[in-house]
């Protein structure tokens, strides 16, 4: 045992907290966070961010400009320094792309037959005319070979994700998905290639039983001019400064995304997706954590960035565009801490969820070490699922914190509920008590990570941080 290297790691993490462990065993930090962090103050959070008033904060709309504004006035309340560009704002100039009404055309000939598809959806920048362009066929598109080689060429990519992520120095002439969604957001500066979502069967089998890489088919299209509208969108950013003279300079990061869905659909019944839960209850706790620690006679010694972001629910656009833009160096965050689902103890086929939160990527980092033993003092268990934990690591804003080598995860009470994207995730269903206590337990945490003068590190036993861990 004492010969495993990650033991030996974990082990060293866990003594280096062990003088904030102290003090929080004492009891003074703990019930001082507990004085300001309360149920009501959550439920008073979560209800108005999920209100129907709000419209289901879709990116971008009025909602969400109102919840950043909301965020805004309580990180002043709190007594965080403004962090942004504009105040508490870190400013996202995007584009919101509208496909041109008629003559998208697809056609894909291999093996001496031509399948043209009959109907898709098109994301592009500009019009484009392709004739039997060569074609590379990818995993996902940021598994796609270099720039270099994949220039003029068109991607065909088979993949699950709701949303694709293109790498912004992609220089593909073309990206053809066959799964997953197609964004209708891009950073206005990205040169990101223009893409088609094709979900004509006869092509997606085609494309199926290719090997990945360079296959022998060709690829014609033709995408109309679509209309393109500048929208400005917004994360919300402040910072508490810490106490040591050179800890301060690093920080620690919570963040939480503050977007939902909007409203979707037409007729009669309730449309308005309020997202309770996924994630006003993440963004509630990232407000209120942030209260708890402006009332704090002490600070941590390192700095604490609390980060609200924007269209996580469009492929965590608020978090990449922050980590192609940060506001404080990468290079010195030592760990980013992802809020999400905080309020429903209700996991789908499983029952109540209570006195604890899940961590994804469990193994991934030894954050799940550094974060048990806070939990512990505040009765609250640090739990591994793990038939969920590594496929849910991927699917919120700490993914974009891991890409840029920064060890990261997200923690959640649950990670599938009842109501999961549905008008039904609404604010009264939220156990506020169980909330409370969870959040209780992550800030003790958090203060603990913060004042600790080791840095969470990545897990070099485990072969998936290999991508991670090159890029710190």
């Amino acid at each position: 045992m004492a010969s495993d290297p990650f033991f030996l790691f974990t082990r060293c993490a866990v003594a280096a907290i062990a003088v904030t462990a102290a003090l929080a065993q004492s009891g003074s930090l703990f019930e001082r966070i507990g004085e300001r962090l309360t149920v009501n103050a959550l439920k008073a959070d979560v209800s108005f961010l999920a209100s129907d008033a709000l419209e289901g904060r879709g990116t971008p709309s009025r909602g969400l400009d109102i919840a950043a504004e909301y965020i805004a006035a309580e990180f002043r309340r709190a007594g965080l320094e403004p962090a942004g560009d504009d105040g508490y704002f870190q400013t996202a100039p995007f584009e919101s792309v509208t496909p041109g009404a008629e003559g998208a055309a697809f056609t894909l000939e291999v093996g001496g037959r031509t399948l043209k598809a009959p109907a898709m959806s098109v994301r592009a920048h500009a019009a484009l005319d392709l004739s039997h362009a060569a074609a590379i066929k990818v995993a996902a598109p940021d598994s796609a070979p270099p720039p270099e080689q994949v220039k003029g060429k068109v991607l065909l990519v088979v993949s699950s994700r709701r949303v694709a992520r293109i790498p912004a120095d992609s220089q593909a002439a073309l990206v053809v998905m066959l799964g997953g969604a197609e964004p209708r957001l891009r950073e206005a500066s990205a040169a990101t290639p223009p893409m088609l979502t094709v979900t004509d069967p006869e092509i997606r089998a085609a494309v199926a039983g290719m090997p990945v890489g360079p296959v022998e088919a060709t690829i014609s299209a033709h995408i109309p001019a679509p209309t393109v509208t500048p929208v400005k969108l917004r994360n919300v950013a402040g910072v508490l400064p810490g106490a040591d003279p050179v800890l301060k300079d690093t920080y620690v990061v919570l963040t939480a995304h503050y977007d939902h869905l909007g409203i979707r659909g037409t007729g009669e019944g309730d449309r308005i997706y309020n997202g309770a839960n996924d994630d006003a209850s993440g963004t509630a706790s990232l407000i209120e954590i942030a209260n708890a620690f402006g009332g704090l006679a002490a600070r941590p010694r390192r700095s604490i960035l609390f980060l609200a972001l924007f269209g996580e629910e469009l492929g965590d656009l608020g978090s990449r565009y922050y980590a192609r833009h940060p506001i404080v160096p990468l290079a010195k965050t030592i760990a980013d801490l992802n809020l999400e689902q905080l309020g429903r103890t209700d996991e789908t086929g499983e029952g109540e969820k209570l006195g604890q939160f899940n961590l994804t990527g469990f193994d991934l980092t030894n954050l799940a070490a550094i974060l048990r033993p806070y939990g512990k003092q505040a009765g609250v268990n640090v739990v591994d699922d793990k038939a969920r934990s590594d496929a849910f690591f991927e699917r919120s804003d700490n993914a974009a914190f891991a890409v840029a080598g920064v060890p990261s995860t997200t923690l959640s009470v649950t990670y599938v509920f009842g109501d999961y994207h549905q008008p039904g995730d609404q604010w009264p269903k939220l156990n506020y008590e169980n909330m409370a206590r969870v959040d209780r337990a992550i800030a003790l945490a958090l203060y603990g990570l913060a004042d600790s003068g080791e840095e969470p590190r990545w897990n070099a036993e485990n072969p998936k941080t290999e991508t991670y861990r090159k890029a710190r």
